[in-house]
């Protein structure tokens, strides 16, 4: 991941962008497991609020693959379609992971 190239991108330092994406892995994997708890409760109300929420987080900072699966989520949902979504979760853990590993490395 290329924290230099997004910083610019966003107009940020990269210590600030760095700090940005700390707070986001944090609160994205507690986002995650609202989102697959609501899941399993076939609550997609719940589900589109959480999603919602992940897309508008992970569009602010640039995060196009974690706001393409969220957006999916969601619109699925609005259709009252859950079909897919646990799939699409376990990718934005994926990138989470991603984004978590390359972290550490900073």
């Amino acid at each position: 991941m290329d924290f230099r190239e997004l910083a610019e991108n966003l107009e940020l330092e990269e210590n600030e962008l760095l700090e940005l994406l700390r707070l986001f892995v944090e609160s994205g994997y507690s986002d995650l497991n609202k989102l697959q708890s609501a899941i399993e409760d076939e609550d997609t109300e719940k589900v589109a609020i959480v999603a919602h929420s992940i897309k508008g987080t992970s569009a602010n900072l640039g995060l196009t693959e974690i706001f393409e699966f969220a957006e999916r989520i969601e619109m699925n949902v609005r259709n009252n379609d859950l079909f897919g979504a646990t799939g699409a979760a376990k990718r934005i853990k994926a990138e989470l992971d991603r984004i978590a590993k390359a972290l550490v490395k900073k």
